[in-house]
């Protein structure tokens, strides 16, 4: 057995990591046993095995839907495809979303599900059978469904197949007047909003810019200073790690040194090409042959290169027992689901790097898709009722300081592009996005107030545990249980 096997033998699943996260939280908290057991457990599983004829014959595939925890309804979670998806998976995934909505006060319960394919198997009109077959499947057991469980995408799914999906419920469901609902992450056209793709990854964007406005969390990652300049490391470059480091780059001026996909890995001292190295790999499948940049086949190995942030934002256990000691990052931030494994966890936080956790980094999605549930419940667009006279009100002020100035001897004016900027009304977008920063920055100050000020509380991830478990339990205390 070779070093890595034994390593990797010893490494707890997925699902037990989440398990074993929840027992160091819950080891610090005065929780009677049974409502304790009761927060840990996953509620239900349903797994749908289903046929579909495809090229002249029937093919099965196996989906799941997880309900984690109903303290609050509906519950919400996104669906996946992916070959390796699997129960223990799906419950892991629907746990975190439990916590991860109460942490940032989305008043969701935490739900989940995932179909075992490969989508690159497929093409456009196979695909879009196989997943109203399985959004069917689910429906007629309520597990779609607007004031019950309403998924959203995930690895392998996007909004061509919410779209599908929320057409598939209207068909079944034809006098629901809040039938849009039953899904979010959908394209504008079909009752998305606006904001939601680029979501998780503005998410990952204002988390790190929360924790940049901290000195003293910045300095306890032997940082300092701002996002300028921070070097960072980037591992998939899909939807969520493409918008993260976009955003970082052209906004805070963080340089994007390193780039991890599934055939190899790019490097560039001096930054890479985010939209180039993006619209190569939609092209070609892949980072090789990229003009810039030096191509290494094991991108694995730039886990382990100097840098300053990493951001891991594909799939869960990437940082595990075999490449955990070799980190060189001072500051991780998990913008994918479980990407650091327990025992990784636990090597990271011995050598002094902090970890911005999962349950927080990446809920920019699930805060997004609430406010898209409550635009589709609502019926109308936000801002349609308040932008114009918002407008209206800034006009007033302008004119008069115009008034003023005016009045004024001398060549006193205003600045330039001050009145376009000051009398333009909030869109929907700016209003998404400024949902979304206030939600992530008061949701990393619950965090931290728990980890500064109690002393047993040695990392971040402990303390969004402790901040979701315990509103979880008043949830269910305020049920009577």
């Amino acid at each position: 057995m070779t070093i890595h096997e034994k390593a990797m033998a010893k490494e707890p699943t997925f699902r037990e990591s989440v398990d074993l996260m929840f027992n160091r939280a819950v080891a610090l908290m005065d929780l009677p046993p049974g409502l304790e057991e009761k927060i840990r457990v996953c509620n239900a599983t349903y797994t749908v095995r289903f046929g579909v004829r495809l090229r002249g014959q029937i093919t099965t595939f196996t989906g799941y839907r997880s309900v984690h925890s109903d303290h609050m309804e509906p519950v919400k979670g996104g669906i996946r495809f992916a070959t390796g998806v699997n129960q223990d998976e799906v419950e892991a995934l629907a746990a975190l979303m439990t916590y991860k909505c109460a942490l940032v006060e989305a008043p969701f319960g935490g739900s989940k599900g995932g179909l075992c394919l490969d989508p690159r198997e497929y093409d456009e009109a196979e695909m879009e059978l196989i997943t109203r077959r399985f959004a069917y499947e689910l429906a007629k057991r309520d597990m779609i469904n607007p004031a019950q469980n309403v998924p959203a995408p995930d690895m392998g799914t996007g909004e061509r197949e919410m779209a599908w999906i929320a057409d598939q419920y209207a068909r079944m469901n034809t006098t629901d007047i809040n039938a849009k609902a039953c899904v979010t992450g959908k394209p504008l056209n079909s009752g998305g909003i606006s904001g939601r793709v680029e979501a998780t990854g503005r998410g990952v964007q204002y988390a790190l810019k929360e924790f940049f406005r901290h000195p003293e969390d910045v300095k306890k990652a032997g940082m300092s200073g701002t996002l300028e300049g921070k070097r960072i490391v980037v591992q998939g470059l899909g939807n969520v790690g493409y918008h993260a480091a976009k955003f970082l780059h052209e906004e805070d001026g963080a340089v994007i040194v390193g780039i991890i996909e599934r055939d190899g890995g790019l490097w560039a001292d001096e930054g890479l090409n985010i939209d180039a190295v993006h619209d190569w790999i939609m092209r070609h499948g892949g980072v090789a042959g990229f003009p810039e940049g030096t191509h290494i086949d094991q991108g694995a190995l730039l886990f382990e290169d100097e840098c300053d942030i990493l951001i891991p934002a594909a799939i869960e256990g990437v940082i595990n027992l075999t490449n955990a000691d070799k980190i060189k990052a001072k500051l991780i931030i998990e913008a994918a689901n479980g990407p650091v494994t327990y025992g990784a966890d636990e090597i990271l936080r011995k050598k002094g790097v902090v970890i911005i956790p999962d349950m927080y980094a990446n809920a920019g999605g699930v805060t997004v898709s609430y406010f898209e549930w409550v635009k589709n419940l609502s019926h109308i667009r936000f801002g349609r009722m308040q932008r114009r006279q918002e407008e209206a009100r800034h006009q007033l002020v302008v004119d008069e300081l115009d008034r003023i100035v005016a009045a004024v001897p001398g060549n006193m004016s205003l600045s330039p592009g001050f009145k376009d900027k000051y009398l333009r009304g909030a869109d929907e977008l700016e209003l998404v996005r400024s949902g979304l920063d206030d939600t992530m920055r008061i949701a990393y100050q619950s965090m931290r107030e728990v980890w500064h000020e109690r002393p047993e509380v040695e990392d971040l991830r402990v303390a969004a545990y402790l901040v979701a478990i315990d509103r979880v339990a008043a949830s269910y205390r305020a049920k009577g249980l």
